[in-house]
């Protein structure tokens, strides 16, 4: 009957038992159905019909859907030779290791010691003199405890440790989306800058030979100076629009370099034109409390309350009673 009892109870822990919150039991975002598929664009290139799949999940390696090996290959270099992302996986090791040793804290500890020595005893204080005895004395014992986790707070405590654990789990995976993200969008950012310098020599390119064509109307005395000066003042903006998109160019590949583990100078070994990147012809459409749902940032705050929650159950179960079984054996003995 005590161990029916003791077995009771220790299926009990104090302290609150942690419960997630449910998204909101809805089918649709919006009363009308959405439609299936994009318009068309009557352009050159990126105007083909993109097709929504609903209720779909964005799959993990969601740079794929560009279709482009280059990136692909820049976004693994990525993944590789980053060192936050390794000192993620570093803490993440840490918490699971962490957690091993608290499930240790439920099983018995078992403490074995064994001594020997020899000691010279003199026999004067005993009335006689000039006499010593030599003898050797060995100690061994045996101790084992075993804690009874009868109000549950080592259990709440690994239960703390789990949630850590996945913690920084979810960490690991925020760390990952953020250097994939910051990757495509960097590169995106790199094509669309250098498709702005190439149009803006073309401006340049335009603009000066229309002075050309001005000055000539000038010195035939077609047209008055102030139509030459306008052109000039219009040729000098459009100039001048050209050093500011270099210097972001030059810092896109400068943070491409930098997210592949490489320094500035080294470069990240690729450069992007818009013509390497298409538009995925598959969109995944899902609710916004699903995509909440997935966010590891979100995820990481729920196991970190978690955790939190189970700490009360630790803190109320150190307000309660201790209940150890200890046992020990031991023997000394002196050898003939």
């Amino acid at each position: 009957m005590l161990a029916v009892a003791l077995a009771l109870l220790a299926g009990c822990a104090v302290g609150p038992d942690f419960e997630r919150l449910k998204p909101p039991d809805a089918a649709a975002f919006t009363p009308e159905p959405l439609p299936e598929k994009t318009a068309s664009g009557n352009v050159a290139e990126g105007g083909e019909v993109q097709h929504f799949l609903a209720g779909r999940d964005i799959p993990a390696e969601w740079w794929t859907l560009f279709r482009s090996k280059p990136l692909d290959d820049l976004v693994a270099a990525a993944i590789e030779g980053s060192p936050t992302l390794d000192a993620a996986k570093a803490t993440l090791r840490q918490a699971r290791e962490n957690l091993y040793a608290g499930e240790g804290a439920l099983l018995p500890t078992l403490t074995g010691n064994v001594s020997a020595s020899r000691q010279k005893l003199s026999t004067a204080s005993f009335g006689f003199p000039g006499q010593s005895a030599l003898f050797s004395l060995s100690t061994a014992s045996l101790d084992i405890a075993y804690p009874l986790d009868i109000f549950g707070g080592i259990r709440r405590q690994i239960e703390s440790l789990d949630a850590e654990a996945e913690y920084q789990r979810y960490e690991v995976e925020a760390a990952y989306l953020s250097l994939t993200a910051n990757v495509v969008l960097t590169a995106i950012q790199e094509a669309s800058l250098k498709a702005q310098i190439d149009a803006t020599r073309e401006i340049v390119a335009d603009e000066d030979r229309e002075l050309g064509v001005l000055r000539r109307q000038f010195e035939l005395g077609g047209i008055p100076g102030a139509a030459v000066l306008a052109q000039e003042a219009t040729l000098a903006q459009a100039r001048a629009t050209l050093p500011p998109l270099e210097k972001a160019l030059a810092q896109a590949r400068n943070q491409l370099a930098v997210l592949v583990g490489k320094l500035p100078s080294e470069g990240a070994g690729v450069s992007f034109a818009f013509a390497q990147l298409a538009l995925p012809q598959d969109l995944p459409v899902s609710l916004p409390s699903r995509l909440v749902e997935q966010r590891p940032d979100v995820r990481a705050a729920e196991a970190a309350l978690h955790a939190a929650s189970a700490e009360i159950g630790v803190a109320t179960a150190n307000m309660l009673p201790q209940i150890n079984l200890t046992g020990s054996f031991g023997s000394t003995a002196s050898p003939a």
